[in-house]
C-alpha cells in the first residue's frame, strides 16, 4: 500500500494518523477509479477487491463487466488496508467505516475508532508479552541443548 508510513523498529507501519485526518486525496478532478488504478496504487490484486466488495467494504459502481470505484470507495480502501496492518478484522474495520454515514460529522466514527484502537493496543502489548516470554524459553532450551551438544562433544 503506498500510502503514508512511518519506520516502527526494522518495520514500516502505515500513518493511521494521516490516513484518518486526511482522508484519501486522489488526483484533483479524479471522482472513478478503475480496478487497475487501485491495483496500481495500493499494490493489491483484482481478487482482493473483489473480496473486499464481497464482504460489503467497498461498493463499486458497474458498468457492463468494469467496476468503477467512487472517491468514497477509494478512501474506504485505504482505511481497510491501514487496519489490518495493524491487526484489526475485517469485521472490526467495517463496523468502524459504517460509522462514517451517520452524518455526525464523524464525531461517533472516531469515538469508537478511539477506543477500537485503545483496544488493539492493550491487545498488542498482551502479545508481545506472550512473545517475549515465548523467545526467553526458547533462548534457554536452546543454551541448555547446546551445552549438552558440548558436553558429548558434538558443539553447536
Amino acid at each position: 500500500m503506498r500510502t503514508s508510513t512511518q519506520k516502527v523498529g526494522r518495520s514500516e507501519v502505515p500513518d493511521l494518523v494521516a490516513g484518518f485526518d486526511a482522508g484519501a486525496a486522489p488526483r484533483p478532478g479524479q471522482d472513478e477509479f478503475t480496478i487497475r488504478d487501485l491495483i496500481r496504487e495500493f499494490g493489491v490484486t483484482a481478487r482482493t477487491l473483489r473480496f473486499y466488495e464481497e464482504k460489503g467494504l467497498l461498493a463499486p459502481r458497474r458498468e457492463g463487466q468494469d467496476r468503477l470505484y467512487s472517491r468514497r470507495d477509494r478512501a474506504r480502501l485505504k482505511y481497510v488496508l491501514m487496519g489490518k496492518c495493524v491487526g484489526f478484522s475485517l469485521e472490526e474495520i467495517r463496523d468502524m467505516l459504517d460509522l462514517y454515514d451517520l452524518g455526525d460529522g464523524q464525531v461517533t466514527q472516531l469515538k469508537v475508532a478511539h477506543e477500537r484502537f485503545r483496544e488493539q493496543i492493550d491487545r498488542l502489548q498482551r502479545q508481545r508479552q506472550e512473545i517475549d516470554r515465548a523467545l526467553a524459553e526458547l533462548e534457554r532450551a536452546r543454551a541448555a541443548v547446546a551445552e549438552m551438544l558440548a558436553a558429548r562433544g558434538a558443539g553447536a
